[in-house]
């Protein structure tokens, strides 16, 4: 009986000790949840990159290597993610803020219809609405004027707030995986014998399909960039875009994340048709569209369908609903996710067999 009774106290004291451990990892992922992005960034960059930051660190003398190679390796990484993205943005906004100043100056005399609008079929009604809105003198600035402040307002709060949550999301970021560089090897060492003592030694080649997963999903964004910025720096050439190099830059560094590429299609098909250039704007946008969809729909699964072994349709969905849930860190996390996903099940399909195949 007393046995007995010392048997049932352990267990109820291992399960107070496990709802006790619960309890604090759910509150702790309540504390970090706001950071989840910048956790996630952080690890998928330091996976990915983690080759490279050893043969890095291996061709270091030994006394830079110890003090301070973690510092300059994520200095360097943060200038070759961030650097393309920087350029693109701070071009387009360029653009865009020489655009609004040529509409202001053009609004003062009036913006006449452009040929070509006039030219198209079934423009009579779109013709006539630019005639009755826009071709008088003073017509952008009526405009304004009717413009409701309290809306202008809060778009200019959305806008500062977005900014400042993504600021501190690469901030945190980028101190995270300065300590994933520090300490990666002690922690990836702890991880892997943690999953083993919990899942058994199969727990090793879930691990290992997880980072080529991941790896080859970053990869296949790299050269989706270097693809459509080759590519459409070949089709805005054709077209005769002006600064036909500048815009292939802007578009191939924003195809890194799925469509936001067409951004800089559609912010160079308005600056030509604006300047009344309306082949060059009909054909940089179809085939800049065509690259794009080549790139994203075609490239990026075939690229990464050797690392993480999945069919088209499930690439793309996983980098898609990956980007919708977690962000840019989605891209890379959904395939890799969806990859584990198809190593446990066929898993397990071959566990259940495997009895029936005894018998």
């Amino acid at each position: 009986m007393t046995q007995r009774q010392d048997s049932l106290d352990i267990k109820v004291k291992l399960a107070a000790g496990w709802c006790c451990g619960a309890l604090i990892v759910v509150l702790s992922a309540w504390v970090l949840h706001s950071f989840l992005q910048a956790l996630l960034a952080a690890c998928v960059t330091a996976i990915a990159s983690w080759p490279l930051y050893r043969r890095f660190m291996a061709a270091l003398p030994r006394r830079i290597a110890q003090t301070s190679g973690s510092l300059i390796f994520t200095l360097m990484i943060v200038l070759f993610v961030l650097g393309p993205l920087m350029f693109a943005l701070g071009a387009l906004l360029t653009e865009a803020h020489a655009l609004l100043l040529e509409l202001a100056a053009a609004g003062e005399k009036g913006i006449p219809v452009p040929p070509w609008l006039r030219d198209m079929p079934l423009a009579g009604l779109w013709v006539g609405l630019w005639e009755g809105k826009l071709a008088h003198p003073g017509a952008l600035q009526v405009w304004t004027q009717q413009t409701d402040p309290a809306g202008l307002l809060s778009f200019g709060q959305s806008i500062g707030q977005f900014m400042a949550r993504h600021i501190v999301i690469i901030t945190f970021t980028i101190l995270v995986s300065f300590f994933l560089y520090q300490e990666g090897e002690s922690f990836a060492f702890r991880f892997r014998r943690v999953l083993r003592h919990h899942v058994g030694e199969r727990s090793d080649a879930y691990v290992d399909v997880a980072t080529r997963a991941l790896r080859a999903t970053v990869n296949s964004m790299l050269i989706v960039g270097l693809f459509d910025g080759v590519a459409i720096s070949v089709v805005f050439a054709i077209a005769g875009v002006p600064h036909f190099g500048l815009w292939a830059a802007i578009t191939g560094s924003l195809a890194l994340v799925p469509f936001l590429g067409y951004l800089a299609v559609a912010a160079l098909t308005l600056q030509l048709a604006m300047a009344g250039a309306a082949t060059p704007a009909l054909t940089s946008f179809g085939l800049g569209c065509v690259v794009l969809f080549c790139g994203d729909k075609i490239v990026r699964p075939m690229v990464a369908r050797d690392g993480t072994r999945l069919p088209f349709a499930w690439i793309l969905m996983g980098c898609l609903g990956g980007f919708e849930v977690l962000g840019l860190a989605g891209l890379v996390v959904g395939p890799a996710l969806l990859t584990l996903t198809r190593e446990l099940w066929q898993r397990h399909i071959i566990d259940t067999a495997l009895p029936n195949s005894m018998d």
